[in-house]
């Protein structure tokens, strides 16, 4: 590279902070990534994602110390965490991963709810039990995260009054043909058996 282009406002104004606000989004997004593949337990991608998220905010902090009288890596910076943050939040939400436990408590009779989830290829567990307001039926799935909005927009077709709790699950016994952790049993609301 030509010394006089590094050594250019050009470059140290623009292009260095672009690079660093670059870099600090792929490190604070893979390290928000990691973190949820830790809550999630799992032991081989959360490492892989930590290498490469240290080995990012290095090349960026090393640079940074380099110059540390330039205001424009301090906001490029900064500005990269923000928005890394705001990305792997969005990610994580795009990726759904995970199982997690519904828990539907609903006033009136529940069969029909039961059933139509049966048919859409949803295992469940149901009780009857009793509240303070009278009896009330309570349904438990343990379904993939990606499935929760199509259940809950169920749900509220058969009683939108319906009260409903979702739980993470760090793990599940799947060899349990009860438990619904495979996306390809789910048949989307609306659609034919």
């Amino acid at each position: 590279m030509n010394l006089i282009f590094i050594d250019s406002i050009w470059f140290t104004f623009m292009l260095l902070p672009f690079l660093i606000f670059i870099a600090r989004i792929a490190d604070v997004t893979l390290d928000t990534l990691r973190i949820v593949f830790i809550t999630k337990g799992n032991k081989i991608i959360a490492p892989i994602l930590g290498f490469f998220q240290i080995l990012i905010w290095l090349v960026a902090i090393t640079r940074i110390m380099k110059d540390l009288d330039n205001i424009t890596y301090y906001l490029a910076y900064a500005g990269g965490f923000a928005t890394g943050n705001y990305i792997g939040l969005i990610l994580e939400e795009k990726f759904a991963l995970g199982i997690q436990m519904i828990r539907i408590v609903t006033q009136k009779d529940a069969s029909s709810l039961i059933s139509n989830l049966y048919e859409k290829g949803l295992h469940s567990t149901s009780v009857e039990a009793k509240s303070n307001q009278g009896k009330v039926h309570v349904i438990y799935l343990i379904v993939q995260r990606k499935m929760i909005q199509n259940i809950i927009s169920l749900t509220n077709q058969y009683n939108p009054n319906a009260f409903y709790s979702i739980e993470d699950i760090r793990s599940v016994d799947v060899q349990s043909e009860r438990i619904n952790t495979k996306q390809k049993k789910y048949r989307h609301v609306g659609s034919e058996k």
